[in-house]
């Protein structure tokens, strides 16, 4: 594994140590490789522009409410929240 050295300003160094003080992150070369690993997904998602959102507004609004109940809709958002923490982990 290759070494690098950065320079933060004294905030953001603190924000880093607060996040592994909390158990956030092991260390900071974790948190860093973590941030790493998100730019990369996000930047591999094509980019939203503004007809997209309009149009998903549009068809949100179009498809009317919703028959769910609001716990179905909770367990169902907890059952991928915790599919995805299987996929990042």
């Amino acid at each position: 594994m290759a070494t690098m050295t950065i320079s933060l300003p004294d905030p953001m160094k603190e924000w880093i140590e607060a996040r592994i003080k909390q158990g956030d992150y092991a260390s900071t070369s974790d948190y860093v490789r973590d941030l790493v690993r998100r730019d990369r997904e996000r930047r591999t998602q094509p980019e939203l522009t503004i007809e997209d959102l309009r149009r998903i507004v549009d068809e949100s609004r179009a498809s009317g409410p919703s028959r769910r109940k609001v716990p179905d809709i909770l367990a169902r958002a907890k059952q991928h929240a915790q599919a995805d923490q299987l996929l990042d982990g």
